[in-house]
């Protein structure tokens, strides 16, 4: 039996809120470049196709070949799926009701904020937000005073960083409604930061405080009993971490002939962290941070001599003659014709010790080099330590690392610093996904109902306690693997994903969460007119779900966390819930907020799934939403906050009391400079926008979502 139907994703013009510019200085313009990888592995987008076919072929009856549209096609695969139109401001839903007035869902009490243009943030009735901190605040003595036409590297390395990402608050023992506030910062956009800047000129002293506007930062902030807003302070933990930070490079790569530069001539130690998108936070009391999209940085890649080499640095994307930020110009470590390996010393995990400002921070070679959207942790019941993180970019792989190493229980520095090598030793494996679980036999649908499937962990390298390494890939070397993962995974048959952002561990279930935030193009090099397989899409049957992922996937693993095996099923197919193609768990689609491009992942104490999205291609801002994932209510997904027009929604965290997102690029528009801004937020007026943290609390500074008094 075949079904032939559209694709449950629609094959539309790519849109996205995202500007050209954003794309440039975020990215280096990834989407608008080859495919990096060319290799035969199969596409989780066509495994995807053949499990909902099948399964919707087999609900939809006896028929020797059934046509159908999207929406046929769902009303086949998912029995709670119920019709219905969509309000046109999304607000279809009561303040929390499941469907038809039942009780109040815990967690997602709250009116649906709507979507909008709007250059602000925008948060429920009976919620208030308000700014924590700014690019520019001082972070450190001597930072006071920021002005945009008034900066200078000294300054910066003592001010919160540009283009904030991922946030973490951590409760200070000992003093009540005191914080630390962890923040990355992803990248900078000189266009909104310089006035008169000039992309074909920049001066060194751009150069330099750009160097101090990347990185992190860690700032004491003060909370009241009476409301949730939060003020930085001058406190003893408050530290910038930059591009000119030394940082200490650990595991397999450390000391490797791949990662000896000039500078460092031993390959143990880098200075600086690059392109910090999202992380997170380890059980012993640490932080972890991805570095994305360092390709941008590296200059030169396509006129190395060594073919190999020259290949090599094609699947990382590092291949132009010169950079968008022309760094190279003033330190040649930023071009790899005259230092190949300094792209090898990034590209990592990172982690850093807040509660130590003296301490050095890490880089975990161990869990491999790629594009790290963040990293995030999961403990067995026996103490064993698992970390997943994903590759961020297209038809790129998903990870996790198994430690071998048992976690200390106490709270000293010399009790972290033990700790801070767990991520150290261990095996790496890379996501092989598989259709149909082991329910579904043929001829049957399976007992779960589910659209899920199975999947293998395949490993690629493991380090042992004495620090030697193995590898598990033909014809690599270990240190070859940890800095040539994406090869690795090529070679041993990984599954190609679409863009795996954020992998989030739920902290009382276990299962796994990945956000797969869009995917342009699903042909080999770039092309959007064949499939993974190379076969045009003219000639293809299209069976089910997709062609195009245009607004996103939010996947479900119920892994072995320490083992081998997973199983896994679609959570969310995201986009307008009055298009056929999308899917919210099997919920009512008349009961819920649109949503695109998700990105950030984190959990309340409800046990609700919490997404930011990035680049919306709906037509209005990004926001924050809430999802149940439990009972009858699972799939309801609710719109919390939206940002400002131009922005991105990052961190985010979500407390009983809080909630925190960073505003990234506000106002990031293609024609938009310090002299002409097309956003003032947060200040108004006639101010320059400024990527920060913002806090959400109830008025009433009641539970976050919970049921009003």
């Amino acid at each position: 039996m075949a079904l032939i139907g559209r694709n449950l994703l629609s094959a539309l013009d790519f849109t996205s809120s995202r500007s050209h510019r954003t794309c440039l200085y975020k990215c280096g313009d990834a989407c608008s470049k080859e495919v990096a990888n060319t290799s035969n592995n199969a596409y989780f987008g066509d495994i995807l196709q053949a499990n909902f076919s099948r399964r919707a072929a087999l609900r939809a009856g006896s028929a020797a070949l059934v046509t159908v549209g999207g929406a046929s096609m769902l009303a086949a695969c998912s029995d709670s799926a119920q019709s219905g139109a969509q309000t046109p401001d999304g607000s279809a839903a009561g303040a929390g009701d499941a469907a038809g007035g039942e009780s109040p869902i815990p967690g997602l009490n709250f009116e649906m904020v709507a979507p909008n243009t709007e250059d602000a943030v925008v948060v429920p009735s009976g919620y208030e937000s308000a700014v924590v901190i700014r690019w520019g605040d001082a972070v450190l003595p001597g930072g006071e005073g920021w002005a945009v036409d008034r900066q200078s590297p000294e300054a910066a390395e003592k001010q919160f960083g540009f283009n904030c990402d991922y946030a973490a608050l951590l409760p200070i023992r000992g003093k009540k409604n005191r914080f630390l506030l962890v923040s990355n910062h992803e990248y900078t956009t000189p266009h909104q930061m310089f006035p008169g800047y000039q992309e074909d000129h920049p001066t060194e002293e751009q150069y330099r405080i750009e160097l101090a506007s990347h990185g992190m930062t860690i700032v004491e902030v003060e909370g009241n009993a009476k409301d949730g807003s939060l003020k930085p302070v001058m406190g003893p933990y408050n530290r910038r971490i930059t591009t000119t930070t030394e940082f200490a490079l650990r595991g397999p790569v450390a000391g490797s002939e791949l990662a000896k530069t000039t500078a460092d001539p031993t390959g143990t130690h880098v200075l600086g962290t690059l392109n910090n998108c999202s992380g997170g936070l380890t059980p012993w009391g640490t932080v972890l941070s991805g570095e994305e999209n360092i390709d941008q940085y590296f200059a030169g890649g396509a006129e190395v001599k060594d073919s190999r080499a020259r290949k090599r640095f094609k699947r990382y994307g590092i291949e132009d003659p010169q950079t968008q930020r022309k760094w190279e110009r003033f330190d040649p470590r930023w071009d790899v014709r005259k230092e190949p390996h300094e792209p090898h010393r990034f590209n990592y995990v990172v982690e850093v010790d807040p509660w130590d400002p003296t301490s050095t921070p890490v880089k975990h070679t161990a869990l491999g080099r790629f594009k790290h959207e963040g990293a995030n942790i999961h403990v067995t019941h026996d103490g064993t330590v698992v970390a997943y993180s994903g590759d961020d970019s297209r038809f790129e792989y998903l990870y996790k690392f198994v430690s071998s190493r048992t976690m200390r229980s106490g709270r000293s520095n010399q009790d972290r610093a033990e700790n801070m090598k767990i991520l150290d030793e261990g095996t790496l494996y890379v996501a092989d996904f598989q259709g149909n679980s082991p329910d579904f036999a043929e001829g049957t649908l399976p007992d779960d109902g589910a659209f899920d499937g199975t999947g293998r962990w395949i490993p690629l390298l493991t380090v042992q306690a004495d620090g030697t390494a193995t590898s598990h890939v033909p014809g690599m070397s270990a240190e070859e693997v940890a800095v040539f993962t994406r090869e690795a995974g090529d070679i041993v048959g990984a599954t190609k994903m679409d863009r795996p952002e954020d992998v989030e561990p739920h902290p009382t279930t276990g299962k796994v969460y990945a956000a797969l935030t869009n995917n342009k193009y699903r042909g080999v090099a770039g092309g959007a007119d064949k499939t993974a397989s190379g076969v045009p899409f003219e000639g293809v049957r299209e069976y089910a779900p997709i062609k195009e992922n245009k607004n996103g996937l939010v996947l479900e693993i119920d892994d072995d966390h320490a083992g081998e095996t997973f199983r896994w099923n679609l959570l969310l197919v995201c986009g307008d819930p009055q298009e056929a193609e999308t899917y919210f768990g099997g919920f009512d689609k008349s009961r819920v907020s649109p949503i695109s491009c998700p990105d950030n992942l984190t959990f309340d104490s409800f046990g609700n799934l919490w997404i930011s999205t990035d680049g919306n291609a709906l037509g209005s801002n990004d926001g924050l939403f809430a999802v149940a994932l439990e009972g009858e209510a699972r799939g309801l997904t609710k719109q919390f906050l939206t940002v400002p027009a131009g922005a991105e929604t990052c961190g985010p965290l979500v407390s009983d009391k809080r909630v925190v997102v960073n505003v990234q690029h506000p106002g990031e528009d293609d024609n938009a400079t310090v002299e002409q801004p097309v956003s003032h937020w947060p200040d108004g007026g006639d101010s320059t926008p400024r990527p920060s943290t913002v806090v959400a609390w109830r008025k009433d500074f009641g539970v976050i979502g919970g049921v009003s008094s």
